[in-house]
């Protein structure tokens, strides 16, 4: 493998749980109440086909745009406490010693992502980045995987996922890219391994400890 496509959102950085906050403060806005943990069970998806997933067809039809605007306003009052997980630039340093072109991919909003660079350092190691403004369809379509590709003028035989959820995984098998998991998302390894992934970890600070038996090394 000579290109590592990195997950940004639940991967690189802990914000799950800020963004299940966060959505769930914008459904009450809207006078609709989703229990946290199926919004949880739906983050790593984009937010593009979150409300009709969590909701139904005339939902996202009607106040779709509204739920997401709510949602951008009420994760930017909580986006100051996110913090990298241990070990993700680490990682990112160490494929690139190995010599892996290193693609972050998210579907994040372009601010969101240049926030999430400045945490991790990582403008000068990753060879590019994609954000929400990329694609028209998120995760688990795998537009985003694809766009990453491109970046990197790479292909899916010399591609490899980092991600933390099961969005990730099933994004990245469309795209025929295989995946490393990470738990970080919340989300149990076998539910991780059914979705397709080819190994799983507890963490990047484990992966990166134990890249010599992946795809990686």
């Amino acid at each position: 493998m000579t290109v590592a496509i990195l997950d940004i959102d639940g991967t690189l950085v802990d914000t799950n749980y800020q963004h299940a906050v966060a959505w769930y403060r914008a459904f009450r806005r809207c006078g609709i109440v989703v229990q946290v943990w199926r919004i949880h069970r739906h983050i790593g998806m984009g937010g593009d086909q979150l409300v009709a997933a969590l909701t139904d067809e005339r939902t996202e039809r009607e106040r779709g745009d509204e739920i997401r605007g709510s949602e951008t306003g009420y994760y930017r009052e909580l986006i100051g406490e996110v913090a990298p997980m241990d070990g993700s630039r680490e990682l990112i340093e160490e494929l690139d010693r190995r010599g892996h072109t290193v693609v972050l991919a998210s579907s994040a909003k372009p601010e969101e992502v240049d926030h999430y660079l400045d945490l991790l350092d990582a403008r000068p190691l990753a060879r590019a980045w994609t954000t929400a403004g990329d694609v028209s369809a998120t995760k688990p379509d795998p537009d985003l995987i694809m766009c990453a590709l491109q970046k990197a003028e790479a292909s899916a035989e010399d591609a490899i996922m980092v991600g933390d959820s099961t969005w990730d995984v099933r994004a990245a098998s469309k795209a025929q890219v295989p995946t490393l998991a990470v738990m970080t998302g919340g989300f149990a390894r076998e539910e991780l391994v059914s979705a397709g992934a080819e190994k799983v970890f507890l963490s990047v600070a484990q992966l990166r400890e134990e890249l010599d038996s992946t795809r990686l090394r």
